[in-house]
């Protein structure tokens, strides 16, 4: 795999860039759906989150990357040595990022019986899919809106539990399944179906450059970054390192993070204002918040947090209105300032 195009060094992309960022901090926030042109940077930018994040440990020999550190997400396989008294040996490995792409059988996704071992051995195996590939990373899914109907249940499924459970050829195997869900999608060539657009905690719409500025500067970066990308990302290391450390200790601090309850009620009644259905709009809301607080370096949740992370995290949430022709962010940015002001 070559270097990674450092994250620091992409030009503009603020909002995708945060959203990103907030995700690495707090997975539970849901995935981030990125709609938008081709070629501004999306799969650039989830590539290079990856590769700046810090290695997670892993079991040795684990098939699905499991944590040696928590008993509560360990595979059977994990759960059976370590009831037998055997200690799990862990080693360090890079964030997976894992490209689902349109055309994948539902076999290559979950998995399926290993034909090979079947044949040679007799025995029956279960050969990992993309989805335990992906656990603890990004399973990252382009026009994710034109993704055929089967492997948009399975996706609902496996982010609702957390866990992938196979049951064919005579196997049965449950495992984690944990990941940030990353699409991306040019809306115009159709829409996602409800249930999985409510299964991302964050979209938001992308453009290409307007501005010949930040074009030039576009251009510029990615052209030195592929005649000498070693060159090029020596000279970003230490933005890299400093965004490092910041998530780093933004997650250290996530569980002292406070959220007011005037904060909490604020969440609740902009969602009411918006009419969007059920409570996954404010938990997601108070979970990007608090995320941003903490990235920020503070142990308490503003208005100001709530209202900086409300549109990515609410405007996907909207029922459209026949009576109301204005977008989805115009309706949020008037909710905002009625629930703010009032």
């Amino acid at each position: 795999m070559g270097i990674p195009f450092p994250f620091s060094a992409i030009v503009g992309q603020v909002e995708l860039k945060l959203a990103l960022t907030l995700v690495a901090v707090d997975p539970s926030i849901g995935g981030v759906l990125i709609l938008g042109d081709r070629g501004t940077g999306k799969s650039t930018a989830v590539r290079a989150l990856a590769a700046l994040l810090p290695p997670m440990r892993v079991v040795l020999d684990c098939k699905y990357g499991c944590d040696p550190a928590n008993e509560q997400a360990l595979c059977s396989d994990c759960l059976t040595k370590r009831s037998a008294g055997a200690a799990l040996r862990g080693r360090v490995m890079p964030v997976p990022v894992v490209d689902m792409p349109l055309g994948a059988t539902e076999d290559r996704v979950v998995g399926a019986l290993d034909i090979e071992r079947a044949l040679t051995n007799g025995e029956k195996a279960f050969e990992p899919g993309l989805l335990a590939r992906a656990n603890r990373g990004f399973l990252y899914i382009d026009e994710v809106n034109l993704l055929e109907d089967h492997l948009v249940d399975l996706l609902i499924d496996v982010a609702a539990s957390g866990e992938n459970l196979v049951e064919r050829e005579g196997l049965s195997v449950r495992h984690p399944a944990r990941f940030v869900l990353v699409g991306s999608g040019n809306p115009e060539e159709g829409q996602l179906r409800p249930q999985l657009l409510d299964r991302f905690g964050l979209s938001l719409e992308i453009r290409t450059p307007d501005d010949l500025a930040s074009r030039v500067e576009v251009i510029k970066r990615r052209d030195q970054f592929e005649r000498d990308p070693s060159g090029f990302t020596t000279r970003w290391k230490s933005e890299e390192d400093r965004l490092r450390k910041r998530i780093i200790a933004a997650r250290r601090r996530l569980d002292q993070v406070v959220v007011p309850d005037a904060v909490v009620e604020l969440a609740a009644r902009l969602c009411m204002r918006l009419g969007t259905d059920g409570l996954r709009g404010e938990l997601t809301l108070i979970r990007a918040a608090r995320a941003l607080a903490t990235l920020n370096g503070r142990l308490l949740t503003t208005a100001d947090d709530l209202r900086r992370v409300a549109p990515s995290a609410l405007c996907h949430r909207l029922r459209r209105s026949p009576l109301d022709d204005a977008g989805s962010s115009t309706r949020v940015d008037r909710a905002l300032e009625e629930v703010f002001v009032s």
